[in-house]
């Protein structure tokens, strides 16, 4: 008999789906991805990207605090064996995604710790096919697989992501290792300079490190990074190494040059990637219509529809732009309530 629903991906807006689609008592059965080196070198291991972070301040509902005696006792206890100790303050990302996957396990969604890797959206019930060759059928399907953030793949980058090395200034901006410091921002399109321009609320510099001679954002926004007397453009660099050590994460930069300048060192604090994201869409092969960026589009105004009717979308899978916990468990309570609705139109 093939599954309700059938939900992809593990991160907020996963989740937020599976804790909606629970309650509505259709029984979600949920591929959180699998655990592989090829998924962690991509960053796609389940719990998403959040998972991949440290202190989390932005979502509401958890304040900086100690929470140590609630994950003991709201987490399962083979799942909190192996989580890292509390830090004390706050949450941080894994705690919240492991929170949120116990609170769709509570309300009966059923979890496979395996990846969808082919669809077979041309008929119905829909077809799927997972790594370890299992074949599943599903009345309809959330896509909620994320977007991983683009990095350029240096030894010392990965060394020190978590430690100063980012991908999201709004995430990550705030927090005390930033603050009133040096930072350094890679990138030359718009989100680059907007997350340099926010990075200034915090930083005592931002420096915006650019291989060209002139930035691909729009002119206002280059009018807002000149203009910014806390913003130095660096042009024709490029990231050549991240420098640090154990104790204090990230300390500096070393950049290179595009014109045979000499190589340049820049103290930082934090170093901040702004070169883009890929949405993880290869597994649907086609069957999904994507927007000219790659992300899976959304056919109907305020609606996660998708160009194939029963199949429904969330989170940063389909959106390049506010790419933010919250607005990603928001996508995904509304893509359960729309599967929820579509399929009780159909009398399923």
């Amino acid at each position: 008999m093939p599954e309700k629903v059938i939900l992809i991906g593990s991160g907020p807006a996963g989740w937020s789906a599976a804790i909606y689609a629970a309650r509505a008592a259709l029984e979600p059965l949920v591929f959180e991805g699998a655990v592989t080196e090829a998924n962690r070198l991509a960053g796609t291991l389940p719990l998403g990207q959040l998972a991949l972070t440290t202190e989390v301040e932005n979502y509401p509902g958890l304040p900086d605090g100690d929470l140590e005696s609630y994950l003991d006792d709201a987490i399962a206890k083979n799942r909190r064996l192996i989580m890292a100790p509390h830090l004390k303050h706050g949450v941080s990302g894994p705690e919240l995604m492991e929170l949120m996957r116990q609170q769709a396990v509570n309300f009966g969604a059923r979890v496979i710790t395996d990846d969808i890797v082919e669809v077979d959206f041309d008929a119905h019930p829909f077809k799927l096919t997972s790594l370890e060759g299992e074949a599943y059928e599903a009345l309809s399907v959330i896509v909620a697989t994320g977007a991983r953030a683009n990095y350029l793949g240096l030894p010392s980058e990965e060394k020190y992501k978590n430690r100063g090395v980012s991908a999201c200034a709004v995430c990550d901006g705030a927090l005390p290792r930033f603050r009133n410091k040096p930072l350094v921002v890679v990138g030359g399109g718009d989100a680059a300079v907007e997350e340099a321009d926010y990075l200034t609320k915090f930083a005592g510099k931002v420096h915006l490190v650019h291989r060209r001679d002139q930035l691909r954002a729009s002119k206002i926004m280059v009018k807002r990074a000149t203009d910014n007397p806390k913003i130095e453009i660096l042009w024709n660099r490029t990231l050549a190494e991240v420098l640090g050590n154990d104790t204090d994460g990230v300390t500096g930069v070393r950049l290179d040059s595009t014109v045979e300048e000499d190589a340049l060192e820049v103290e930082a604090t934090g170093v901040f990637l702004s070169i883009g994201h890929t949405p993880n869409t290869v597994f649907l092969g086609g069957q999904l219509q994507l927007s000219e960026k790659g992300y899976v589009k959304q056919t109907a105004a305020f609606r996660t529809n998708t160009s194939v009717e029963g199949v429904f979308t969330a989170g940063d899978v389909a959106d390049d732009y506010y790419r933010q916990a919250i607005t990603s468990a928001g996508s995904g309570c509304m893509a359960a309530l729309d599967a929820e609705r579509w399929l009780a139109k159909k009398g399923w």
